[in-house]
């Protein structure tokens, strides 16, 4: 029997991203890929992230956090779902501010009001090595990739940044005017990304302004991806199209990215919801694989 049986969860979204909650910290249990993707399938439990507490490991923090795609990989970050872990252990606190650490790095979370949460996301990764890229590439506002004909190409050039995971953004005048579901794997698996990589759709509506849709890595199409919209945000200001805080616009809401001057983090603020919580049943990892 799964160690995670009877372990209690809670099921959310930040603005259309799906997650659960998964708390192991009073516990030694670990989830393996095949856990992860049976979860997913559960009724009432698809998810597009599984954040997974763990005891923390170092003083000043909170939880070390594990993300799971639905797929079974693992996922440096994900800020959607930070800001519902950031909701769950601050209910019924008087205190204000978590701070989680991932893989990635540690994402420090603020209550900004009931059920909205600004994480901080720390700086980008910018190198190409970063990203990271199978080859060098001196600009990393745009790089050599493109999707249909050499001459006519249907998507070109995308900016490539590192928000804990990697991504690509193609800038477009329409999000919708393309078939996501289909170019979005074969870009993430691209021979350029060897970790695979979120592959987004951008529009500039104005230089406060932008809509994405995104395909992440591992995930699928999602209605909304916080790394990408991170990503995004400072892919825009470093080419001039936009001023280093905007709002941007997914299928499932609006989140405000801000990319500070001071020091280079970046700071996502935006809603969380409670859909419901429960305790994981015995008949959730019956043939787990």
């Amino acid at each position: 029997m799964s160690a995670l049986v009877g372990h209690r969860y809670a099921k959310m979204n930040g603005i259309g991203n799906e997650i659960v909650v998964l708390d192991l910290r009073a516990t030694q249990a670990v989830v393996t890929p095949a856990e992860a993707r049976a979860i997913a399938r559960a009724p009432g439990l698809a998810f597009d992230q599984l954040m997974v507490l763990h005891a923390p490991t170092t003083t000043g923090v909170d939880a070390y956090m594990r993300i799971y795609n639905n797929d079974g990989s693992e996922s440096g970050a994900c800020g959607n779902g930070t800001r519902c872990v950031a909701w769950m252990l601050l209910q019924g606190s008087r205190e204000r501010a978590v701070t989680l650490a991932t893989k990635a790095g540690l994402l420090p979370t603020t209550r900004d009001g009931d059920v909205t949460f600004t994480v901080d996301m720390g700086p980008p990764r910018l190198r190409w090595d970063e990203i990271p890229l199978s080859e060098p590439f001196a600009d990393t506002t745009g790089v050599e990739l493109q999707v249909g004909p050499i001459d006519a190409p249907l998507l070109h050039t995308p900016s490539v940044v590192n928000m804990g995971n990697p991504h690509a953004i193609f800038w477009v005048d329409d999000v919708k005017a393309y078939d996501l579901s289909r170019i979005g794997p074969l870009l993430e698996h691209h021979p350029l990304f060897p970790e695979r990589a979120n592959i987004s759709l951008a529009h500039i509506v104005s230089p406060e302004a932008v809509t994405l849709r995104t395909w992440e890595r591992g995930a699928g199409l999602t209605r909304a991806c916080g790394s990408a919209a991170c990503a995004t945000a400072v892919a825009a200001a470093r080419l001039g199209k936009t001023g280093r805080r905007v709002r941007v616009a997914q299928a499932g809401g609006e989140l405000v990215i801000s990319w500070r001057e001071s020091d280079g983090h970046v700071l996502m603020t935006g809603p969380v919801e409670l859909e419901h919580e429960g305790v994981l049943p015995a008949s959730v990892f019956a043939g787990a694989a």
